[in-house]
């Protein structure tokens, strides 16, 4: 084994768990629904702007942090965005202490940034540790630690948050609890800051800022590029929406009738069936094509939708957890779908692929308005919309059609 490899090997180690903190913190804003909502009185609608301001983030700070990251390197935007990652963490306190919804809202807009700059900086330095044939290979692996963040953080979210409180609606919740965790993250994430700043990580030089700014016209004329990103937009949007009133459907009393702290631990089914699924679909599409696992999952998601919206108690409760395992190979699948075919266009489709990434603040909005005027069962029919589209996706719409303009500029290339 070379020095290289063995370099390779533990900068890969330490960025896995990159993976694992932003996949925690981002699942931890479902538990963080239902607990600002009973403390500040919250509809629906308002309650959902905790996830678009996390989301918003995204669509807001990726093509400064592409800028960023082409100054000062992969390393030291890892190391930035930690930093601002626990500032967001440790502005919950001011904002719990003041009890103004608006600061909770500016933390997590400040702590989301901060993860935008580690995706930014971590996903491509990934790709570049190693061999390029695998480049995908170790994006998955790394995935894979992600979704464990996101089926581990509702067990400490939820006991955390929550105080221990058995039955949060009826006893209410203090403005105390929800600065301990968020203590505890902040604490992580600036030691890991510290941590990278004294590790020797291979130096890959500096990501080209304009890679993956979408600004070249060639990939807004991809027709299967552009409803791929729209692919991406409602399913972070639908992922994201039923992750955000989960705990608050499976505590109605027509549903699973137990206490919010006690619905909150179900989240962990749900993201833990995509851990699983993404393991079973790497496995199913080394021998079914990708577009037909999609369109089979997709429907399934529908129909378990569908189901959810028509009955009531265990029955509707399984249904939509069940979803969790329909959604483990969407985002990878449309996202490889969509950059088939478009040569020297790739990166600027990557980039609009990733800014779509904002369905997961707007689709959410959407669903909450309307659970404020149907009930929160009858607005799942927003996420049901969504998975129809990513159906038709599979289907069809993922058909490169190659524009003359990308035509012209193969030969060209050629």
């Amino acid at each position: 084994m070379t020095q290289q490899t063995t370099n390779y090997r533990f900068a890969l180690t330490a960025l896995t768990s990159l993976f694992f903190m932003w996949g925690f913190i981002t699942c931890m804003n479902d538990i963080l629904i239902p607990y600002l909502r009973l403390l500040f009185d919250l509809n629906y609608a308002q309650s959902m702007l905790i996830q678009f301001c996390f989301f918003g983030a995204y669509f807001i700070v990726s093509v400064p942090a592409g800028h960023l990251i082409g100054k000062i390197g992969y390393k030291s935007g890892i190391v930035t965005g930690l930093m601002i990652s626990g500032a967001g963490c440790i502005l919950f306190y001011p904002a719990a202490q003041a009890e103004v919804y608006g600061l909770f809202l500016l933390a997590l807009f400040v702590l989301a940034s901060g993860i935008t700059i580690l995706q930014v900086a971590a996903n491509p330095y990934v790709t570049v540790l190693g061999d390029p044939r695998t480049a995908s290979s170790r994006l998955t692996m790394t995935q894979a630690f992600n979704s464990l963040g996101t089926t581990v953080a509702p067990f400490f979210g939820a006991w955390l948050i929550f105080g221990g409180v058995a039955d949060p609606e009826v006893t209410g919740v203090s403005k105390d609890t929800v600065s301990l965790p968020y203590f505890i993250l902040a604490g992580t994430l600036v030691l890991m800051a510290f941590i990278f700043m004294r590790l020797k990580l291979p130096n890959m030089g500096k990501v080209d800022p304009t890679e993956y700014i979408p600004s070249d016209a060639k990939a807004w004329k991809q027709k299967h590029l552009m409803l791929g990103a729209v692919g991406i937009f409602v399913y972070v949007g639908a992922e994201v929406g039923i992750g955000s009133f989960l705990a608050m459907y499976i505590a109605d009393p027509a549903i699973g009738d137990m206490s919010m702290s006690k619905a909150s631990h179900y989240i962990s089914w749900y993201f833990g069936g995509a851990m699983v699924g993404r393991f079973l679909g790497a496995a199913i599409m080394q021998r079914i094509s990708g577009n037909r696992v999609l369109a089979f999952n997709a429907l399934a998601a529908v129909i378990l939708v569908a189901t959810t919206m028509l009955s009531s108690g265990a029955l509707a409760m399984w249904s939509l957890l069940f979803v969790g395992l329909c959604n483990s190979i969407m985002f990878p699948t449309i996202f490889s779908l969509a950059l088939q075919d478009l040569k020297q266009c790739r990166g600027q489709g990557s980039g609009i692929l990733c800014l779509a990434i904002v369905g997961g603040a707007i689709v959410p909005l959407i669903q909450g308005f309307l659970a404020d005027r149907v009930g929160i069962q009858m607005a799942f029919i927003v996420p049901l919309v969504c998975y129809v589209y990513i159906a038709y996706y599979g289907m069809s719409g993922y058909k490169p059609r190659q524009s003359q303009v990308v035509q012209e500029a193969a030969n060209a290339a050629e």
